[in-house]
């Protein structure tokens, strides 16, 4: 009866073992889960200057096929669909044939003619607001 009782005891954990465990993860858990979302705030920043690039490129092309920026009518959209049927147009410019709508989920603000250049391209960040600090700060085609 004693080597029987030996055996499933060896075999499996007491309950004191079970919750210490539970405690070093819940431990574990609150000191890395803070350290992880920093680095998706800063990765969700990081993607919005990356987007802002790539449709600032997009702007380029299309300016100098069709001779000037898209008029604030059709916007960035104009960069994937040809609305006028201007024969100079060469698009789409964007790949794959879509206008990216930021981290965030929000739309990029395109202004033309701009206040800091021929246009102004801007993503007010994760409250979608403009102004904002830090994750909420506004990330502009002007670099401020």
């Amino acid at each position: 009866m004693r080597k029987q009782k030996r055996k499933m005891r060896a075999a499996g954990f007491t309950l004191i073992e079970v919750v210490v465990v539970i405690i070093i993860l819940v431990t574990l858990a609150s000191v890395a889960t803070p350290v992880y979302l920093n680095y998706v705030k800063k990765a969700n920043v990081g993607a919005a200057k990356t987007q802002l690039k790539l449709l600032q490129e997009a702007l380029t092309g299309y300016k100098l096929d069709v001779g000037s920026y898209p008029d604030s009518s059709h916007g960035l959209r104009a960069l994937v669909e040809n609305f006028d049927q201007n024969a100079k147009w060469d698009g789409p410019y964007l790949q794959p044939p879509a206008v990216p709508k930021d981290p965030w989920g929000n739309e990029y603000v395109y202004t033309i003619p701009g206040e800091h250049g021929d246009y102004d391209l801007v993503s007010y960040g994760a409250d979608g607001q403009a102004g904002g600090t830090g994750e909420n700060a506004d990330i502009t085609s002007w670099g401020e």
